[in-house]
This record gives C-alpha cells, sequence and structure tokens, in this order.
C-alpha cells in the first residue's frame, strides 16, 4: 500500500473546464432531459443525442490535445459524467467505454496508430469501445476463450464476447483475444487488436432491466480477418496489462455514475418530501423521512470525494486501482442504496414510470456489475492494504 499514499484533494476546476461543465448542464437540460422517458421506455438509440455529445467534444473528453480531444483532467470527467448521469445514466456509457478504447490506443499504441485512429476517435468519427467478457468469463478474464491466430499479413479471429457496449450502434471495437493458448500463466499470451465492424463481426442487440438506451450487445467473430497493425503495441502478450490500465479510468467513470444517479434520487426524494403530505404536514417533517434523507446525502457526500480523490490519483499518474477500487465499490452501493430508500420515500409512486425513481431503481444494480463487480473490488482494496 506505500505506492498509493493518501491523496490531498483538490476541488479547484479552471476556467475553461467550468465552461465545459456549463456548455454540458445546457446540454443535458435542453436536449437530453427532456427525451429521457421516450428513448428508455422504448429501450431506442439515442443517435441525436449522441452527435450533439460528438459536437461538444465529450468522444476526445480525455485524449490529447495534441490529437484533437478536450485533453480534461480524470477530476473535470468524473464531474461531467457525473452530472449526465444524474439526468440519463446510459448516455454516459456511450462515450465512457469508446474513452477506455481512447486510453489504451493512446498509451500503448504505436505512433502510426494513434495519429491515424485518435483525431477520428476525439471527433466522434469512429466511435466504439472495448470487449472483454464472454458467456463463460466476466471478472476471470484471463479465461477468455477467443482467439487469434496470426499468419504473414493478418489475424484471424474466432470467438463471442457479450454485454459489449457500443457493439450494434459503435465502429470499431479494442477486443482482447489469447494469440497464444500455450503459455503460462495465460495473461501473457492474451493481446488487444483494434477490429473494425466492417471488417465482419455480427452484433446482436441483448435486452436489459435497465441501463436502456445505450446499446449492449453479443458480438460474434467468425474467421474475421484484421491487419496485423491492429494490434494495439507492438508485442503480443500486453492485452491484459494494457485494458487493466485504463479500467482504472474505467471505475472512476462508473464510481461517478453511481454518484449521479445517487445526487439524483436524493434531489428527487426532498422535493418530493416537501409536497407529500401525511397526517396534516408534508412527510419532510417526519422524523423516519429525515433519517432517511440525512443517510442519503452523507453517503452521497462521502462517495463524491472518494471519486474525486481517487481521480487525483489517476491524474497524478501513481497507481491508482486502490482508490478506484474504493470509489467504485461505494459510490455504487451508495447508489443502489439511495434508489432504494427513494422508492420507499415515494412510495406507490416511486413504482411508477410516472417518476423516475423505477429507473433509478433499475439502473443501479447494473453499477454493481459493471468494470469489476464490487466483490472483486473489495479482493483488490484488501490485496493492497496487506501488500
Amino acid at each position: 500500500m506505500d505506492d498509493q499514499k493518501p491523496t490531498k484533494i483538490n476541488l479547484d476546476t479552471s476556467e475553461n473546464d467550468k465552461l465545459i461543465l456549463s456548455s454540458i448542464d445546457k446540454f443535458l437540460e435542453k436536449d437530453v432531459k427532456p427525451y429521457v422517458k421516450e428513448f428508455e421506455s422504448e429501450d431506442k438509440y439515442p443517435q441525436d443525442i449522441a452527435d450533439k455529445m460528438a459536437e461538444l467534444g465529450l468522444f476526445g473528453a480525455t485524449i490529447s490535445e495534441d490529437y484533437g480531444g478536450l485533453g480534461l483532467s480524470a477530476v473535470t470527467y468524473s464531474k461531467i459524467v457525473e452530472n449526465v448521469s444524474s439526468v440519463w445514466m446510459s448516455v454516459s456509457g456511450i462515450f465512457n467505454s469508446h474513452l477506455i478504447m481512447c486510453a489504451a490506443v493512446e498509451k500503448f499504441g504505436t505512433d502510426e496508430m494513434k495519429n491515424f485512429y485518435l483525431p477520428k476517435f476525439a471527433t466522434g468519427e469512429l466511435r466504439g469501445g472495448i470487449a472483454l467478457t464472454e458467456p463463460d468469463c466476466g471478472t476471470d478474464l484471463q479465461s477468455i476463450k477467443t482467439k487469434a491466430t496470426k499468419d504473414n499479413t493478418k489475424y484471424r479471429i474466432n470467438g463471442t464476447k457479450t454485454w459489449i457496449t457500443n457493439s450494434v450502434q459503435g465502429d470499431v471495437l479494442a477486443v482482447l483475444v489469447k494469440t497464444n493458448n500455450e503459455i503460462s500463466p495465460p495473461h501473457k499470451g492474451m493481446s488487444l487488436l483494434l477490429v473494425h465492424k466492417d471488417q465482419g463481426y455480427i452484433p446482436r442487440k441483448l435486452k436489459k432491466l435497465g441501463y436502456r438506451g445505450i446499446d449492449t450487445g453479443e458480438v460474434q467473430f467468425k474467421d474475421v480477418e484484421i491487419p496485423l497493425e491492429n494490434l494495439i503495441g507492438t508485442e503480443e502478450g500486453r492485452g491484459l496489462q494494457q485494458i487493466l490500465s485504463g479500467l482504472e479510468l474505467g471505475r472512476i467513470n462508473v464510481a461517478a455514475r453511481g454518484v449521479g444517479l445517487a445526487k439524483a434520487a436524493l434531489d428527487d426524494s426532498i422535493e418530493y418530501s416537501k409536497i407529500r403530505k401525511t397526517f396534516g404536514k408534508p412527510i419532510s417533517n417526519h422524523q423516519s423521512i429525515q433519517i432517511k434523507l440525512a443517510e442519503m446525502a452523507t453517503r452521497l457526500e462521502a462517495s463524491r470525494l472518494l471519486t474525486e480523490q481517487a481521480a487525483i490519483a489517476y491524474d497524478s499518474g501513481q497507481r491508482s486501482d486502490l482508490q478506484a477500487g474504493m470509489a467504485k465499490l461505494y459510490a455504487t452501493e451508495t447508489a443502489l442504496f439511495n434508489s432504494t430508500e427513494a422508492m420507499r420515500i415515494h412510495g406507490g409512486f416511486g413504482y411508477s414510470p410516472e417518476y423516475n425513481i423505477e429507473r433509478y431503481y433499475r439502473d443501479a444494480p447494473l453499477l454493481a456489475i459493471g468494470e469489476g463487480t464490487n466483490e472483486l473490488q473489495k479482493i483488490i482494496i484488501a490485496k493492497q492494504l496487506v501488500e
């Protein structure tokens, strides 16, 4: 744990970042909030919203300015994700998975790969995500079965990935594959490849309890051929290391989503408690409701501070899996807690699509599963504590 010392939290935001946050808040109010119920209830991909996010530069949020991105810090990025998720969590997933792919290319790709892809990623001309999970493995990525065989000019990929964000509407995926099945430990035989949809993979949209609107798919690779230069990096066997580096930012993102959802649940509950009356007075005057609101608010604030601390650690360049794991664990459990308490505060109305509460209740469980289960986060945290 010595290399992951507590990080001083700096809450200052630059003027440029404040302008970006303000622009995104206006976008959320005008172009997202009025349409959430329509897209969410019909599980319809919000293409217009995605296109407007591209105009705002969100697909290049954390990409360096050298490649046409905004070059935002993880701290500012997490604030964006919080604000977006407080309106509609699904929208944040469209650019988060994309940016994890971008981070892998920017950190580990060749100069030729970076110069070709990153400007297109930054503008949203090419949009995509990461393809890790398979039907028989999620947390245990070393057990993946998707393989890529190589000849003199190309890789041939066979296998299946599932629960892949942006696989249906996106253009390209960073796919974790086995390039060597014989080597031990298995992670030394894993590589990360960029695969375009028009190179032949077949996506199928999956239905979900929550997190609707965004496309999540199963992807079939059957003799899909790609050029050798689509390998991320200069040598095989580095794929797991490359993707785990990106997942630190991904877990900060998921923590920020939890903060945003928990905030929305609290804000709605406070507002409702002021107008709903029982026994001749607003329910906000009842101690039982006050206790719930106090607990929700305290957990929310703790979640936000943990997320900011993880983002600052990430920005400093130090190893941040401990902080990211703590933030992801606590903030997502807070989202689950606050959404459940919000439903209790709203009573029968919380169970109705007339209010947003039932959406929060359906969306929150995903956060405890995505980007590594919360059980895995506890193991990561404990290992860092005892090392």
